[in-house]
């Protein structure tokens, strides 16, 4: 019996999906629940794993290929496991020679395919790979010498659009009376999903909202005594170490209880003022920075800010969040301290109307009662959106923050 594996939903505004990477191949035996490919959304990268046990048999998206929620992506023998790899191998056979077995009149651009596909080879070629190679006039010969980028080094429309810019560069290169390394003095890396979406919504961003800055040294004292008390005992019944962001993050959530509008929104001439708290919690992954939010963040004590923001920042790493994780927050933190970074400026993550941002928290003199003391030293910054938020109110709530973390008990037991 065949299993359909579809393109699954992945948030309810997700309309499909695009196949990153196949981790699993043809005629592979596969657990339930186990890993079988990377999908990426116009939102988030996610790793996807198989509902049900048994052998992979057909393969039906490529990689790069996107595909409706809903349409079968690949299919799984569920019985006769043993046999599963000779079927496997009769479906390589006919996918092969698909482009052949066709009884319909054929055009002049139909048979040039046909011909290509009948060489003998041992790589499958699919019709998106023989139609561009057919109106480039790329050759059997030529087509075998494509590397291959997807399962089991098939050629991928990527990878012969990315021969055939390559192969204009070098001509243009022959017919240049400059000298150009052989590794060329320029490289061309196209971007990928994410970070196309990172560099659209960041313009977008700048381009709608009124961007102003400012920023605040907060004394961590208080907060650094009861982490070193606290460190140990959280470690062993939590499983994490104990940060500063879940300070952080309190404090910012009684700070938006106060001054509501930074928790609000701008749709045309009207402000959407929400009575809930979606905190967004940026965070670095290997393709650039996501923000997954913790929802009803007001709702949680500071070991619950604790637990769920180490369980974003776990699964945006491991590629395991929704999409629907990365949309309806209503105020964000960013922090690019633990980096080492002193200070900075983030862009407001639309359609929010301000980003608080943490940088390193630092050892520095400063005066107390008169008297020079070494204090560890937070910068915070906060950008707001002029159109809503003026400078006295993002003054004043960056202020309360400040005086929240500061005026922590030392003795407070996490």
């Amino acid at each position: 019996m065949q299993f359909e594996m579809v393109m699954p939903k992945m948030g309810e505004s997700i309309t499909d999906g695009t196949v990153i990477k196949w981790l699993k191949n043809i005629g592979d035996v596969i657990e339930k629940d186990e890993i079988i490919l990377e999908i990426s959304t116009d939102k988030v990268d996610s790793e996807i794993p198989t509902p049900v046990s048994g052998t992979l048999v057909k393969l039906l998206a490529e990689e790069g290929e996107t595909v409706d929620v809903g349409v079968t992506i690949a299919l799984i023998e569920t019985e006769n496991i043993d046999t599963a790899m000779s079927i496997a191998e009769k479906t390589v056979v006919e996918e092969k020679v698909a482009t052949v077995a066709d009884d319909k009149p054929q055009t002049t651009q139909t048979v040039e395919k046909k011909t290509l596909q009948n060489k003998e080879s041992n790589r499958f070629y699919s019709p998106v790979v023989m139609n561009i190679a057919t109106k480039n006039n790329i050759d059997f010969a030529q087509l075998e010498t494509i590397p291959g980028s997807g399962l089991n080094g098939r050629v991928s429309k990527k990878d012969i659009l990315n021969y055939l810019e390559n192969t204009k560069g070098k001509a243009a290169q022959e017919s240049s009376t400059h000298s150009v390394s052989s590794s060329g003095p320029v490289e061309i890396i196209e971007m990928d999903h994410i970070r196309k979406s990172i560099a659209k919504h960041m313009i977008a961003s700048k381009q709608t909202s009124a961007h102003v800055s400012l920023y605040a040294e907060v004394d961590m004292q208080n907060i650094s005594t009861i982490r070193e008390r606290n460190k140990e005992a959280f470690k062993k019944k939590e499983d994490f170490s104990l940060t500063y962001m879940p300070f952080i993050a309190e404090a910012t959530i009684l700070a938006l209880k106060e001054y509501p509008m930074l928790n609000a929104s701008i749709d045309g001439d009207t402000i959407v003022l929400k009575h809930f708290i979606n905190l967004g919690i940026a965070v670095a992954v290997e393709n650039g920075l996501i923000v997954p939010n913790l929802f009803n963040a007001d709702t949680l004590n500071l070991r619950g800010l604790s637990r769920g923001i180490n369980d974003l920042a776990l699964r945006a790493r491991t590629k395991k969040l929704k999409p629907d994780e990365i949309s309806n927050g209503t105020f964000s933190i960013s922090n690019f301290g633990v980096y080492g970074t002193s200070i900075g400026f983030p862009i407001i993550n639309q359609p929010q109307v301000a980003i608080l941002g943490v940088g390193a928290i630092k050892k520095r003199p400063v005066v107390i009662n008169d008297a020079i003391a070494i204090r560890p030293i937070l910068y915070l910054s906060l950008t707001i959106d002029h159109r809503l938020i003026d400078g006295a109110m993002g003054a004043q709530f960056l202020q309360r923050i400040t005086q929240i973390l500061e005026d922590y008990d030392p003795k407070l037991n996490v």
